[in-house]
C-alpha cells in the first residue's frame, strides 16, 4: 500500500489528506523521502556537463515533492497537535534531517558546481530575480560551511546536528513544562473574576480532567487572572510557575541546554571566521551590525524605562492604598495596571471582551483584505489534522490564489504562542504553485469564543504573515511569502495590526455577543484612547529579552545563562517590577532554533517600520487608500525575498524610516 505522505494528493487543492495519514507513516516516509532527495542531489553534483543556471540553481529549486509533503504535514502537527509518539518522532528526526541538510551544503562536488555558476554570474543574462536567487544560493552554501575542509568541515557538520537535537529538546521540555502544569481553583478563589475568565477556567479545568475550574499556563487564561484576581496569593503563585517554565531542575530543565546552544553557536560563527554569532547572524539582515541593533534598542528603551518606572510608583500607590505592604512585585502589575485602566480610561477589559467575538474578528480581517486587496474568502469543507481548524479557499476576481486555514484554540498538545506557516508557498518554476497557509494561535474556548485586545491584535498579526504568503507572486520557492529577512519578516504582520484599530473596522465587526449590538462609540473612543496605555512596561519587558539575546551571542558564549541574564538586566537598570517577556529558559524563539537568534530584535526594527507604513495611509486617503494598498501589494507583499528589504521599503516609502514614527506610536515621545 502506497504511504499517503509520499502519493499525490488528488485532493482539493491538494491540501494533505489528514484523515488518511497516521504517525506510523511518518518514518518510512521520511527515510524514502530523504532517499529521493540524495539522489536528486546527487544527479545535479555528478552531472558532467558545465554548470548554467538551469542545470544546477534552478535544479536546486526543483522541490522534492516526497520531502516537502512529510515535512509540511510533520512540523504542522507536532507543533500545533503534538503527543508522545511525535514528540519520540520529533527526537529521531532532527538530527536526521540536520545530517541530511548539512550534507548537501556540504558537497563539495555540488559546492564547486553553484560557485562556477556564480563566478560567471556577469556573462549569464539573467534576470534580477535570477540573480538574486544565485546570490542568496551561493551564501547559503558559503555560510553552511561549504567552502570548510577536513577536520572543520567535519566539526561544522556535528555542531548542527547537535544543534537540532538540542532545540527540539529545548521546545519539548517548554511543552511538557506549560501542560503539566495547572492551579485548581475552588470556587471562593473565583471571586472577582470576570465571567469569560470563569468560563475559560471551567473550559481549561475539563480539558485537563480537573474536578473544576484551572489556571493553566496558557497565555489567553494565566493574564487574564493576572489581571482580575484580587487574591494576591494565587496571583503569586502563577506567575511563578509562568516565570519558571524550563527552570524547574529535572528533565524539563532548559539552562544547561541554553547554554550548550550559546557555545555551539560561538564555536560555529568562528569557524567561518566571524567575531561572534551575532556578527554572523546580523550579516543578512537589514541591521548588518550588532552596533546597530543596540543603537535602536536603546533608543527606544530609555523613554520606555522611564515611562515604566513613571507608572509603577502610580501603581505601587494604588497597591498600598489597597492596605498591601511592601515592593510592587511582578505579579501585582497585570492587576493594579487594569484597575488603574478602568478608573482612568473608564475601560474594562470585562466590558470590552464581549465584542471582540473570535468569528467576528477573523470577519473583520477578511474584510479589510478584501478592501485593500480584493481577496474573497469561501468557506472549504476538508478534512484537517484536529476539529478545531477551519478552511477556506482565497480568491481574487474568482481566481484562486491560495487555501488559509486557521487553528485558533489553545489546547495542551499546542506549543504556546502564535505563528503563520505555509504548508505549501506560492512559485511559478517548475510549475505554477498555489500557496497553503496556516495561522496557529492560543485563544480561550468558549461559547461564543471571545478575545482580548491583546488576543485580536495577535489574530490580525498572524493574518498579515498569511498576507504575505498569499499575495506573494515570484517564481521560485526559495524567496517565496516569508523567505525574506528576519529584521523584514515582521513588517506585514505589525503593520496589519493597524487596521484592527481602525475606527469603522471596529464599528462594524466589534459587535456584542449576546445583543447583537455594535460597540458604542463612547467605547470605541475609549478602546482607541486607551490604545499606548501601559506602553512602558510592554515595550520594557519586550526590549529587556531583545537585548539579552543580543548579549548572549554578541560576545563569548556564557557558561551560566542566567547569571548572564542578571548581569544584562542589572547594566540596563532593569525595573523590579516588569520580567522579561521571555526568561532564557522558556525564550523559544532564540533556543528552539537559530530563527530569532540575536535576531529577536527584529520585532521592533519591523515596527519602525510599519509605524511609518501605516502614516503613509493616513497621509494619503486614508487606512483604505487604494493607490497606497496598491504600492503595498506591489514592492512588500508580492515581492517575498526577490529583491533587498531596503530597496523594497524604499520603493514603497520613498525613503527609510526613523524612529520617530515608533515612539510617537507607543506613546513614548518627547512631549
Amino acid at each position: 500500500m502506497t504511504n499517503p505522505l509520499l502519493a499525490h494528493w488528488d485532493t482539493d487543492f491538494e491540501i494533505a489528506p489528514f484523515d488518511q495519514i497516521s504517525d506510523a507513516d511518518f518514518a518510512p516516509a521520511l527515510d524514502e523521502a530523504l532517499s529521493q532527495h540524495k539522489a536528486q542531489i546527487a544527479r545535479i553534483a555528478a552531472d558532467p556537463t558545465p554548470a548554467t543556471f538551469a542545470n544546477v540553481i534552478e535544479a536546486l529549486e526543483t522541490p522534492s515533492q516526497g520531502l516537502e509533503q512529510v515535512l509540511s504535514v510533520f512540523f504542522t502537527v507536532a507543533g500545533a497537535d503534538s503527543n508522545p509518539q511525535r514528540e519520540e518522532l520529533q527526537r529521531a528526526f532532527s538530527p536526521k534531517l540536520a545530517a541530511h541538510f548539512s550534507e548537501v551544503t556540504a558537497n563539495k562536488a555540488l559546492f564547486a558546481r553553484v560557485n562556477a555558476v556564480w563566478e560567471q554570474r556577469d556573462q549569464l543574462d539573467l534576470t534580477p530575480e535570477q540573480s538574486r536567487v544565485l546570490m542568496l544560493t551561493h551564501r547559503g552554501f558559503v555560510r553552511g560551511g561549504a567552502a570548510l575542509e577536513g577536520a572543520q568541515d567535519q566539526r561544522m557538520q556535528a555542531i548542527k546536528g547537535r544543534l537540532a537535537t538540542l532545540g527540539t529538546e529545548f521546545t519539548q521540555n517548554l511543552l511538557a513544562d506549560e501542560r503539566d502544569w495547572f492551579m485548581e481553583l475552588s470556587e471562593a478563589d473565583l471571586e472577582g473574576l470576570p465571567d469569560f475568565v470563569i468560563s475559560a477556567a471551567r473550559a481549561a479545568g475539563a480539558e485537563k480532567g480537573a474536578a473544576g475550574p484551572v489556571v493553566t499556563l496558557s497565555r489567553s487564561i494565566i493574564t487574564p487572572f493576572l489581571q482580575f484576581s484580587p487574591r494576591r496569593d494565587l496571583r503569586q503563585k502563577a506567575f511563578e510557575a509562568w516565570a519558571a517554565r524550563g527552570a524547574n531542575g529535572g528533565a524539563t530543565d532548559n539552562r544547561a541546554i541554553a547554554a550548550e546552544i550559546l557555545a555551539l553557536r560561538a564555536e560555529r560563527a568562528a569557524l567561518l571566521g566571524y567575531d561572534s554569532f551575532a556578527d554572523y547572524k546580523l550579516e543578512t539582515e537589514m541591521a548588518k551590525t550588532p552596533a546597530a541593533v543596540r543603537a535602536l534598542l536603546m533608543d527606544v528603551w530609555k523613554p520606555a524605562k522611564a515611562q515604566a518606572e513613571a507608572d509603577a510608583e502610580v501603581l505601587a500607590q494604588m497597591m498600598h492604598d489597597d492596605g498591601v505592604n511592601g515592593d510592587l512585585e511582578p505579579w501585582d502589575w497585570r492587576y493594579y495596571a487594569a484597575k488603574r485602566r478602568k478608573a482612568e480610561h473608564d475601560l474594562d477589559e470585562a466590558e470590552l471582551k464581549p465584542y471582540l467575538q473570535l468569528d467576528r474578528m477573523i470577519e473583520a480581517s477578511f474584510a479589510c483584505a478584501n478592501r485593500l486587496f480584493g481577496l474573497e474568502f469561501a468557506p472549504l469543507d476538508v478534512p484537517l489534522y484536529h476539529p478545531d481548524c477551519r478552511a477556506w479557499e482565497v480568491t481574487r476576481d474568482g481566481k484562486h490564489l491560495a487555501v488559509f486555514i486557521g487553528d485558533y484554540f489553545a489546547r495542551g498538545s499546542k506549543r504556546s504562542g502564535a505563528w503563520c506557516s505555509a504548508m505549501r508557498s506560492q512559485a511559478k518554476f517548475p510549475k505554477e504553485q498555489s500557496p497553503i497557509v496556516i495561522n496557529v494561535c492560543n485563544f480561550a474556548k468558549g461559547d461564543p469564543a471571545l478575545l482580548s485586545w491583546d488576543d485580536a491584535r495577535t489574530l490580525f498579526h498572524e493574518f498579515g504573515h498569511a498576507l504575505h504568503q498569499m499575495l506573494s507572486n515570484v517564481s521560485y520557492e526559495s524567496i517565496s511569502g516569508t523567505s525574506v529577512a528576519r529584521d523584514f519578516v515582521e513588517l506585514p504582520s505589525q503593520l496589519y495590526e493597524h487596521w484592527l484599530e481602525v475606527p469603522e473596522v471596529l464599528g462594524e465587526f466589534a459587535t456584542h455577543a449576546q445583543t447583537g449590538a455594535a460597540m458604542p462609540p463612547e467605547l470605541l473612543k475609549k478602546v482607541l484612547g486607551a490604545a499606548t496605555f501601559d506602553m512602558g512596561f510592554q515595550t520594557v519587558e519586550y526590549v529587556a529579552s531583545a537585548l539579552v539575546d543580543l548579549a548572549f551571542h554578541e560576545g563569548a558564549a556564557p557558561q551560566d545563562v542566567m547569571a548572564k541574564q542578571a548581569e544584562v538586566l542589572q547594566d540596563i537598570g532593569m525595573p523590579h517590577a516588569i520580567a522579561m517577556r521571555h526568561a532564557s529558559p522558556q525564550f523559544a524563539h532564540v533556543f528552539s532554533g537559530d530563527g530569532y537568534s540575536s535576531g529577536y530584535y527584529s520585532y521592533m526594527w519591523s515596527e519602525v517600520m510599519d509605524a511609518d507604513a501605516f502614516a503613509a495611509f493616513e497621509e494619503a486617503g486614508g487606512a483604505f487608500d487604494p493607490e497606497r494598498a496598491a504600492a503595498l501589494e506591489k514592492y512588500i507583499l508580492s515581492t517575498g525575498g526577490s529583491v533587498d528589504p531596503a530597496e523594497l521599503y524604499t520603493a514603497f516609502r520613498g525613503r527609510l524610516p526613523g524612529v520617530e514614527a515608533l515612539l510617537k506610536g507607543r506613546g513614548l515621545a518627547a512631549k
